[in-house]
């Protein structure tokens, strides 16, 4: 699907600036890396904000490369002189990032798998893809791209040619899962084990739990491991979940699948 800047400015709430005969452009990249612009001419530029760097100051360094679509929280100085650019004017470039991939995905009606957890998400995505692809065309993501960054931008690679998606997400602080679950809003959920990663930035392990499955709220299934206790317990105590079914496997509790025996070979 193709959106024009015109649309996309709605779908964030952002203010049309600059160039207004640009407004029906159709953009089909979102770029927000200055060093991987390949198509500019329908490239759109989200100046991202972090601790380290300001996506602001490379508008002028893509402009002269032919970039001419922007979103930004703040306009540049010099924005009289870039005759030829338009912006899209918002107060949150990521929420705004987030907004659009998470109007993206509304337009598909195909079974969407999310994998969280706190190791594991990459090779089991990776391993699903290999045993599913014969008999669907899979969407994933690329990588390691399960940030509040990385899952706009695979969730932005949904087509009408796919027929299944699997995405991983991973926060690594609490209130970041729940937007991430707009983004991607799975109807199958699968959770790979709880560990150690992150663990100083929550209160304890089951402050972690809840806010990862929180990505699930409304999954119609989720498979995970019953050995993990308190998963088991936030399940049967969390009202908001109380719909969503389960498949559990287990090497030593009672469960729809149960391990016997682990060869290595």
């Amino acid at each position: 699907m193709n959106y024009t800047a015109a649309q996309i400015a709605e779908v964030v709430s952002g203010k049309l600036v600059g160039n207004i005969s640009c407004k029906n452009t159709v953009l089909k990249t979102l770029l927000i890396d200055s060093r991987k612009l390949s198509t500019p001419e329908t490239s759109l530029f989200f100046a991202l904000v972090g601790e380290r760097h300001n996506g602001h100051t490379y508008i002028n360094e893509l402009y002269e490369k032919g970039l001419s679509s922007f979103v930004v929280s703040e306009l540049p100085a010099n924005a009289n002189n870039l005759k030829d650019a338009l912006f899209i004017e918002v107060e949150n470039t990521l929420l705004a990032l987030q907004q659009l991939c998470a109007f993206h995905r509304n337009q598909f009606h195909i079974p969407i798998l999310a994998i969280t957890g706190s190791n594991g998400k990459t090779i089991v995505k990776e391993w699903l893809y290999q045993l599913l692809r014969e008999d669907k065309n899979i969407v994933r993501s690329p990588k390691s791209f399960n940030s509040q960054v990385g899952v706009p931008l695979s969730v932005w690679q949904m087509s009408e040619e796919h027929s299944m998606g699997i995405f991983e997400a991973g926060i690594s602080k609490p209130n970041e899962m729940a937007a991430l679950e707009k983004i991607i809003q799975p109807t199958i959920g699968l959770l790979t084990n709880i560990g150690e990663a992150h663990n100083e930035n929550f209160e304890d392990k089951k402050q972690k739990i809840k806010e990862k499955l929180k990505l699930f709220i409304h999954a119609e299934i989720l498979i995970y491991c019953k050995d993990y206790l308190l998963v088991t317990e936030e399940l049967q105590s969390n009202k908001g979940l109380s719909n969503l079914k389960i498949f559990t496997w287990s090497r030593r509790l009672r469960s729809d699948l149960q391990i016997s025996k682990v060869s290595k070979t």
